[in-house]
């Protein structure tokens, strides 16, 4: 499966279900590979990817010196089941991507699937919290984010995409990728 460089290309057919946006990241191995991999995953897990933005090479945000640029992109999808069942499906593919359970945030990855935004759901629980918590101060979230949807919605601020990307200082360190 390639990883489609067109934010217009859909890769699965549409399902019914919630409205939802993951980032995705790899900085180790083949990271490529991994991207096209979790998409495979997350279809074959019932989660309807619809679209892929294009990918940027980014430089690494709060992690231990040294560490490896990332590839990074954003999909959007839609899922029937809970926020807490995605999440379950994004780390099962995180840990078959060779990703160890208990890991720290700042090391290398193979593969980073997080949950930025499930429709209109603003969640706060011990394992949980969307939308993702950072994701409205990084470039490598909101610079493809606003390629897919820049009139998406953050339900905790209600400020979309765009004005979320217009407010945030700089954007240094993010180079977008044909791959």
């Amino acid at each position: 499966m390639k990883v489609p460089d067109n934010p217009n290309q859909t890769t699965s057919a549409a399902v019914s279900g919630t409205e939802v946006f993951l980032a995705f990241g790899s900085n180790k191995g083949e990271p490529a590979a991994f991207l096209r991999s979790s998409l495979a995953g997350l279809s074959a897990g019932g989660f309807a990817v619809k679209q892929v933005s294009p990918l940027y090479e980014t430089d690494p945000v709060d992690c231990e010196e040294g560490t490896p640029r990332f590839l990074n992109g954003i999909i959007a999808g839609s899922w029937g089941g809970t926020p807490e069942e995605l999440l379950e499906l994004c780390q099962r593919l995180e840990r078959q991507a060779g990703r160890p359970e208990k890991h720290s945030s700042r090391q290398s990855r193979e593969l980073d699937l997080d949950i930025i935004l499930f429709g209109d759901r603003i969640l706060n629980t011990r394992k949980l919290t969307i939308p993702h918590p950072r994701a409205a101060q990084r470039a490598f979230v909101l610079v493809p984010l606003n390629d897919l949807a820049p009139e998406a919605v953050f339900p905790d601020s209600g400020k979309t995409v765009r004005e979320l990307l217009k407010s945030l200082p700089g954007r240094s360190g993010i180079e977008r990728k044909n791959l």
